[in-house]
């Protein structure tokens, strides 16, 4: 059996640096930090009072009021990523088979503000049951996928992916596989989430997770530095269209590159650590790479999970240093969350966008807030610090792992025909 190619053909982003992939894509590279003073509600009691918050949006310039009052912040921001994704890929009328083309989403917790609210609002009114009748198709992870396969008419493959952090890259994988294998021809595929929320701060802070450098929630981001001392929470998402090569061909649609390869792994280890010699990690990008049909010493570079955690990032390096060896010191490496946070579920889908621009533009977008090195991190590492960098890029890999050891690993490659 042959297996089909699949390219990219489309994106959008909503992100705290950018509503837009442009935008994005360009403050990403310049090493803008999207963190500031949470204003989803008052955090004044909280350990953690900052976050990466989507920024400047009115929901109404993009969905009718109608209709975003039905949608979780989750699904809108699905919804927001998706249509400029779907204009950027330039579908003609009648250029899609409806019943061949498919929308796998991701996201790890989903619904989270509604279930607030409406709890919220149960106890508050005397524990009176008068529930909002949109209450379960705003809260349920699956809404956001629905959502958007209503909204083209896509009648092929549509669910939600769930794996916490890993859960948009998960997304991407099933798309991926799904095209390969003949069973669509394209996809709408990313993930989004929208946890900065009283919840989603809270729990996190119990977990003792988050950053609580309040003094400086700019800098509080900082992937393999010293003195990090917790991830930052994000929101936001990204879509990217996933198309059989001869179908994108045939359409005259441009390119952007290809998905060549994926990987999944189980750490096996804990409930939330990761494992501390990165055991998972070096399966997880071995089986990406040969997924992919590839050489380790073909990767150029490696969008990193990079969360900012004391104990994620020493593991992931000590997984990059012992799967690619010597060409660890040759590829260059950096995190983006340092400079997004972290989107939870939608992380995978827009540092997958990320790999593809720096594939498009031949650069590596930064790793910022690099203040002071990690003794237990090899300086011989290029960690793009604090500045991008120019360089080839044929292939590029995207790690995400998440909560209960799950790991995703996928591989972009500049197109050739």
């Amino acid at each position: 059996m042959s297996f089909k190619r699949v390219v990219i053909t489309g994106m959008g982003a909503l992100t705290p640096i950018g509503n837009d992939v442009s935008t994005f894509w360009t403050n990403l590279v310049a090493g803008v930090s999207g963190a500031a003073p949470i204003t989803h509600f008052n955090a004044e009691k909280f350990r953690t009072r900052f976050a990466c918050e989507v920024k400047g949006l009115d929901i109404n310039n993009y969905i009718p009021r109608q209709e975003a009052r039905k949608m979780d912040p989750f699904t809108q921001y699905a919804v927001i990523a998706a249509d400029e994704a779907m204009k950027d890929a330039g579908f003609a009328e009648d250029s899609v088979d409806l019943d061949k083309a498919g929308v796998i989403w991701g996201t790890g917790i989903g619904g989270l503000k509604t279930f607030e609210e409406e709890v919220s609002n149960f106890a508050t009114n005397g524990n009176t049951p008068r529930f909002n009748p949109f209450f379960i198709p705003k809260m349920i992870v699956d809404s956001a996928s629905g959502v958007l396969s209503i909204r083209y008419g896509f009648r092929g493959p549509n669910y939600i992916t769930v794996s916490a952090c890993a859960s948009a890259t998960n997304a991407l994988i099933d798309a991926f596989n799904y095209i390969k294998l003949g069973m669509m021809n394209v996809c709408i595929s990313g993930g989004s989430e929208a946890a900065v929320t009283i919840a989603g701060v809270g729990g996190f802070n119990a977990l003792k997770a988050l950053s609580e450098r309040n003094d400086s929630p700019e800098t509080a981001s900082r992937p393999y530095d010293k003195d990090r001392d917790g991830f930052v929470l994000g929101e936001g998402g990204a879509a990217i269209i996933l198309e059989e090569l001869e179908h994108a061909k045939a359409r005259g649609a441009k390119i952007y590159a290809e998905m060549v390869g994926a990987g999944m792994s189980s750490d096996a280890y804990h409930i939330t650590a990761p494992h501390p010699d990165g055991l998972g990690a070096q399966i997880v990008m071995k089986n990406a790479v040969e997924n992919a049909g590839i050489r380790p010493e073909d990767i150029d570079y490696i969008n990193t999970h990079g969360t900012s955690t004391p104990i994620g990032d020493p593991g992931e390096i000590k997984a990059i240093e012992k799967f690619f060896g010597e060409h660890a010191y040759e590829l260059n490496i950096s995190s983006t969350k340092s400079m997004t946070g972290h989107l939870l579920g939608g992380a995978g889908a827009i540092e997958a966008a990320a790999c593809v621009m720096a594939i498009r533009d031949q650069i590596v977008p930064p790793t910022i807030n690099h203040f002071t090195d990690d003794p237990e991190i090899n300086p011989r590492l290029k960690l793009t610090f604090n500045k991008a960098e120019k360089r080839e890029i044929n292939y590029a890999l995207s790690n995400t792992f998440g909560f209960g050891g799950h790991n995703a690993s996928v591989i972009f490659k500049k197109y050739e025909d």
